[in-house]
Formats: C-alpha cells, structure tokens, sequence
C-alpha cells in the first residue's frame, strides 16, 4: 500500500508525535505521494480536492489528519467531530477499520452507517458520542432526520470518492448533509476524477479549495477555475 517514493517520509508532514506513533505501529514507513501532498495541507485546516485512483493511500491521506484533529485538541463538546461520506458500505466499512487500526491504543470512536443493516445497532453506537462517523449518503441523511446523529460541533467533513457518489445518485442527498453542516467545518474531497458535477460541488460547498491532481506522476496544484474550465 505505501510504496517508496522521493516524498521523505512521515516525519515531514506536520505530524504530532502521536499520530506519528499510530503510523508507526500501523506498519507505514513511506507516505505515498497523495499522503504527502493531502496530509500537510489538511492538518494546516486547508480544504483540499484531491483527483486520486484507489490503491493510492488515499484513505490514510484523511483518517491521519482527522486523527491529528481529534488528538491535538479536546473538541468542544461531546459529539462528531469527523464525518466521512463514502458511495458503499465496503468502503464505509474499509475506512472504519483503517481509523480503527491507526487510533489503536486511544479512547477514540469511529461508528460506520450503512443501509442493509439494522438501524437499531446503528442508534445504540452512536448514543456512545463517536468522535467520527462514516457512512452512505442515505443511511447518514436517514440517521439526521431521525436525530440521532447531530453535527452541531462537527468540524471536518470528507467526501471519499466523490465521483461515485455522483454517479450513484447521492448528489441530493449529500448536499442535505453538507446543508446541515457548520459553515465553518473544513472540507476534503477525494475523488478518481473531477468531471463538471464534481467541480460544481467542490465550488458550492467548499472555501478556496486547494487542487491537488495525483493522477499523474506529477503533483500539480491548481485553482478551482483553472480545473473547472
């Protein structure tokens, strides 16, 4: 997963020593190039659009800077802090399990929802006040309208796969989400491509995003505008 590149290594990103021990037992030695690009900028509260395949260590290149978040200050309250959206609950479940092993050790909740599940094991995990929830557009939008996930001090949302969703059909439903958010959050989106749709969002939902294009070898930084048109 993390290949050898000429990117250093996690030490450079900005990490709190803690985090960097989480990497460390995790096993991650070299950031890929997405890791080095998106980490340093997240964590510095930057929203940040990254155009990024799988298999490129996309998913620690947000859980590791929600992670910094989360340990570096107390929050303001109980409740999420993180909400990660993703297109299918493999994926939820996938990002899930990656926070779990690189908050292994610490205090910290990550609660995925999902439809095809019951909603009842759903409600009683988040009744336990998880830091972090990842979750499908629906099952999410289902779990606000019902109230049982409340988004009053979130303060980084993430879009995973932002093209898929689209593609799904969850464009209603996760501008709903994104409605109900503070306005104040901060925004990830990382998606395989950046077709018009995409861009669309990016510009509505986000503040100055920073483009990052890793779909080359080349890491290339672009404004909104240059990348829309």
């Amino acid at each position: 997963m993390h290949e050898k590149n000429d990117s250093g290594d996690f030490t450079t990103l900005g990490l709190s020593a803690t985090t960097l021990q989480a990497v460390d037992r995790a096993g991650y030695t070299q950031p890929t190039p997405v890791q080095s690009g998106v980490i340093p900028r997240a964590i510095a509260g930057v929203d940040v659009l990254g155009q990024a395949q799988t298999g490129t260590g996309k998913t620690a290149s947000f859980v590791l800077p929600i992670l910094e978040l989360l340990t570096r200050s107390p929050g303001r309250g109980h409740g999420v802090r993180a909400l990660v959206l993703v297109p299918t609950r493999e994926l939820a479940v996938q990002v899930r399990d990656e926070f779990e092993k690189l908050a292994a050790g610490s205090n910290l909740r990550c609660v995925a929802v999902y439809g095809g599940k019951p909603i009842k094991a759903q409600i009683d995990k988040l009744t336990k006040n998880p830091e972090v929830v990842v979750g499908t557009p629906g099952r999410v939008l289902d779990h606000l309208s019902r109230g049982t996930l409340v988004l009053g001090i979130l303060e980084l949302v993430t879009l995973d796969e932002a093209d898929r969703m689209l593609d799904i059909g969850f464009r209603p439903d996760i501008e709903k989400i994104l409605r109900r958010c503070p306005q104040s959050r901060q925004t990830l989106l990382l998606s395989a491509t950046v077709p018009p749709p995409v861009a669309k969002l990016a510009t509505r939902y986000m503040r100055d995003p920073e483009i990052l294009d890793f779909s080359t070898n080349e890491i290339s930084v672009e404004t909104i505008e240059q990348f829309y048109f």
